[in-house]
């Protein structure tokens, strides 16, 4: 197989996945929608260091960052769906600021508890490891959210130190590539 095909396939590999009960793909456009209702939510920003909803501007200037960085780095975290139904996002992202992948998620409130988080964790982990021939993924977890922590502990990460991110505390959890 050609190189450049080889590269295409990559691509495409890192754009969409599956797991068990969820698609995983890349932030599109018509997903500004669905972005600006969940960040709009009480229950998603009330662990921000300041706990306000995003505007429509706000939520527009999320989805582009998040397609620039597909661009910049050819990957990022993904539209995740169930049943043709988009209920989150989440995945990788790279932050130079701490030299290190970094795993995070949203998720509708009305999917909580179902075991998303979790299955979103194991296979950004699984394609941190082996595609992206990371070493270590970051996690990063306000104090007061213990169900983020919870997802994070069960999926291997261990905690490591309290940190300030953006004037309020977060606790940094790691995950390492299995010998």
């Amino acid at each position: 197989m050609p190189t450049g095909a080889r590269t295409e396939i990559a691509m495409a590999n890192r754009q969409k996945r599956s797991t068990e009960r969820l698609t995983l793909r890349m932030p599109l456009a018509e997903d500004l929608r669905f972005l600006t209702m969940l960040f709009a939510l009480p229950e998603i920003v009330a662990h921000r260091p300041v706990p306000k909803p995003d505007t429509p501007a706000q939520s527009a200037a999320r989805l582009a960052a998040e397609q620039a960085h597909w661009q910049e780095h050819r990957f990022g975290r993904w539209i995740v769906q169930s049943q043709d139904q988009v209920i989150g996002i989440g995945g990788l992202n790279w932050m130079p600021a701490y030299g290190a992948l970094n795993l995070s998620y949203h998720f509708d409130p009305a999917v909580w508890g179902q075991g998303f988080a979790s299955e979103l964790a194991r296979e950004a982990l699984a394609f941190a490891f082996v595609e992206l021939k990371a070493e270590r993924v970051m996690g990063l977890v306000r104090p007061g959210h213990p169900a983020s922590r919870r997802v994070l502990q069960k999926c291997g990460f261990t905690y490591e130190a309290p940190l300030d991110l953006r004037g309020a505390p977060i606790d940094r959890f790691w995950a390492f590539l299995q010998p």
